[in-house]
């Protein structure tokens, strides 16, 4: 199979011919259909978060299942060859204590954070036997890839395999921070700042949530008109004087809005996102910075005011319940995630959607198979 081979930070992902063995007990092998680029994927190309190498990148896909590993139930699992499934990055294990509170995005015993399948190893090689490891566990950017069970998750009947790749990461890290995470109580003002695809998820799942105003926040316009088609009442182009940006969302939410989601990842937005709060308001930090990355804010009127700050990782996403969700409300005309699909690009591409990240530029980049 092709693959988008990680080596070392700074240095371009090299498209590659790779083996891939059959799966083992409690794993299934996919065929990719579709891979969405993420920045998450940018933040380990470019050193950010350092992670050694190599391993094929991608942790945003989709695709139909080729074979079940040994033990694999059809019936207790809906997996079958053929059914088009979408992957998680955090493939829960299942035992540690947050999987049995049922809270799967803080599962400690995952291999999907050291990069591995779940007995810490690897279906996939060179050709001189040298072992290539999984990002997150699933290594999307490839044409197949060997997944655990429990990361693979069947989809309904009609869900395309681009809007089933970005359930499996920005469309569930930014609906479900506003459902799961921050349970946006309906007529609430809403601020979202930043707007490539988990920013421009969050304003979907705002709508869903019945918010009463919405105000779309970027510096690119072409994306803030994409947030107003999808749903947003207000935008506001940040410009280069934060002040006078901050007082336009004030102006537009009464004095600041009830919740504010941040997701870039930038200690200035962050600050700003906190700033904007009035009494009783909650920031909601979706946006992930590069390891080391410090924010700070001024206590006293924070704690004054009984204001919050919530953290947000995947959008809470139990995934097995929350992707198929996702996937009906998009059947059902109420989630329309393909609006968030700019360009298909093939594995070649994957660099120039790299350099288009960098840049701010545009909405999701997918390669498809």
């Amino acid at each position: 199979m092709r693959a988008a081979v990680f080596q070392q930070p700074g240095r371009a992902v090299a498209i590659e011919d790779l083996i891939l063995d059959p799966p083992r007990a409690g794993e299934v092998r996919v065929r990719i259909l579709a891979s969405g680029v993420c920045h998450s994927d940018l933040h380990v190309r470019d050193g950010e978060w350092p992670r050694p190498g190599p391993f094929v990148i991608g942790h945003e896909g989709a695709g139909i299942v080729e074979a079940l590993g040994p033990g694999v139930d059809p019936a207790a699992t809906g997996l079958t060859v053929g059914r088009l499934v979408a992957l998680s990055w955090y493939a829960p294990c299942g035992h540690c204590p947050g999987c049995l509170a049922g809270r799967e995005w803080l599962c400690s015993d995952s291999g999907s954070s050291r990069h591995r399948l779940a007995d810490g190893s690897t279906r996939t090689h060179r050709a001189d036997g040298s072992e290539v490891f999984p990002y997150c566990g699933i290594g999307t950017l490839a044409e197949a890839t060997v997944v655990p069970v429990s990361a693979a998750i069947p989809m309904p009947e009609g869900t395309p395999p681009e809007v089933a790749a970005l359930i499996g990461c920005c469309v569930s890290t930014g609906v479900g921070a506003v459902l799961n995470t921050a349970r946006v109580p309906a007529g609430s003002s809403v601020v979202v700042i930043g707007l490539g695809g988990v920013g421009l998820s969050i304003v979907m799942g705002a709508v869903l949530a019945g918010a009463a105003t919405i105000v779309a926040v970027d510096q690119v316009a072409a994306k803030l008109e994409r947030a107003v088609e999808l749903g947003s009442t207000a935008s506001v182009l940040a410009g280069d004087d934060p002040v006078a940006t901050e007082a336009r969302i004030r102006e537009l939410t009464n004095g600041g809005p009830d919740y504010a989601f941040e997701a870039i990842g930038l200690a200035g937005t962050i600050e700003a996102t906190i700033r904007l709060l009035p009494p009783g308001g909650t920031a909601v930090l979706v946006g992930m910075t590069p390891f080391g990355v410090r924010a700070g804010f001024e206590v006293f009127p924070f704690v004054d005011g009984s204001r919050s700050i919530l953290g947000s990782n995947y959008g809470f996403a139990v995934a097995s319940v929350d992707f198929p969700r996702y996937a009906q409300l998009f059947l059902a005309g109420r989630l329309p995630i393909d609006r968030l699909v700019e360009r298909r690009i093939g594995l070649d591409g994957v660099e120039d959607a790299f350099d288009r990240l960098r840049a701010g530029a545009g909405l999701r980049s997918v390669v498809t198979f």
